[in-house]
């Protein structure tokens, strides 16, 4: 499976989902236990490789502004809920987190931001095509510490001079 490929199963779920993570979540597992099991790894490892960029202070910084508050959990699920809004979204909330000012028509933090399940697609795809758990990826893990410049998360201030244009759309 090439990018493109993961891509275009992320975006069909999204869509049939009408942005609805977790059926989302449940589209994408029909769709990936339409693939052999090699294919499903393949989704999981272009997963995984996106989810492990996203643990940037940056990005937590801006999934802290749109949740109002992101524990390590939320920041996990909001990370996979990244990774479901589509490339486009994704590479631009990564490269510049602010930009999801621009990125994000609307946001809702009640029903936005968790894509605990989208985590699980893979996982839960294998196990119904081979009634065994996924083996290891092979993929280096996360850091243990987010990369890039801590931000204190903690201060509205800092937060708004970082994310000025997420600040200003959704905390005004």
């Amino acid at each position: 499976m090439d990018e493109t490929e993961f891509w275009e199963l992320v975006d069909g779920a999204r869509e049939g989902a009408d942005g609805d993570p977790e059926e989302q979540a449940d589209l994408l597992v029909d769709r990936l236990v339409q693939l052999d099991p090699d294919g499903v790894l393949d989704f999981a490892r272009h997963f995984e490789a996106r989810y492990n960029r996203a643990y940037t202070w940056d990005l937590w910084g801006a999934a802290w502004v749109l949740l109002d508050g992101a524990s390590d959990d939320a920041f996990d699920f909001f990370r996979c809920w990244l990774i479901g809004q589509g490339r486009e979204v994704y590479e631009g909330g990564v490269h510049d987190p602010d930009s999801l000012a621009d990125l994000l028509d609307d946001f809702d933090e009640e029903f936005d931001g968790d894509g605990e399940e989208l985590g699980y697609a893979a996982d839960e795809a294998y196990e119904q095509l081979t009634g065994t758990v996924a083996p290891d990826l092979g993929i280096p893990p996360a850091p243990p510490e987010p990369a890039g410049t801590p931000v204190d998360l903690e201060n509205e201030r800092a937060l708004a001079e970082r994310f000025p244009r997420l600040w200003e759309r959704f905390k005004d």
